[in-house]
């Protein structure tokens, strides 16, 4: 399927969640941003366990960066997964290397509401907004992408 314009994918488990974020990791590039956003326990950390492990290794420990606010990983791109939810405000994430990890590699970035749209645009305009939602017991991801994301094709069946 093409990412473009938004599409919306049925997630049937925590399974599938973890298979979207493995079928992303082969599209995303230096200076490009993933964010992922959604109520607590829509699958954010799956998604972005999936992800990571798939750039990484499968042997990777990926843990939720909540309280360390950022995990580097260097893989190819290097990834930096970072989560804003402990965060006041942007001059906080930017405090915390999101720039440099954009200028360096790729970012995977929960909660990135903490951030205004606009300073999206500056930092990162090529990036795949993924909002997670509850369905019953699977999840509704909505892909929306921006910049070079746009017209990416996606290997993905839920």
């Amino acid at each position: 399927m093409t990412v473009d314009p938004a599409v919306d994918l049925v997630l049937a488990d925590a399974a599938a969640t973890a298979r979207l974020g493995r079928a992303l990791s082969g599209l995303i590039a230096p200076g490009e941003a993933i964010l992922l956003s959604g109520p607590l326990g829509a699958g954010k950390s799956e998604l972005a366990r999936g992800l990571i492990q798939t750039l990484a290794g499968p042997g990777e420990e990926v843990p939720s960066p909540t309280f360390t606010l950022v995990q580097f990983y260097e893989t190819q791109p290097a990834l930096a997964h970072f989560d804003l939810y402990r965060l006041e405000g942007e001059g906080e994430a930017l405090e915390i290397g999101l720039e440099e990890a954009l200028d360096q590699g790729a970012a995977l970035v929960e909660w990135p509401a903490r951030i205004s749209p606009a300073e999206w645009d500056r930092l990162a305009p090529d990036r795949l907004e993924l909002e997670l939602s509850h369905d019953g017991e699977g999840r509704i991801a909505r892909l929306t992408p921006l910049g070079r994301w746009k017209g990416r094709r996606l290997e993905f069946r839920s």
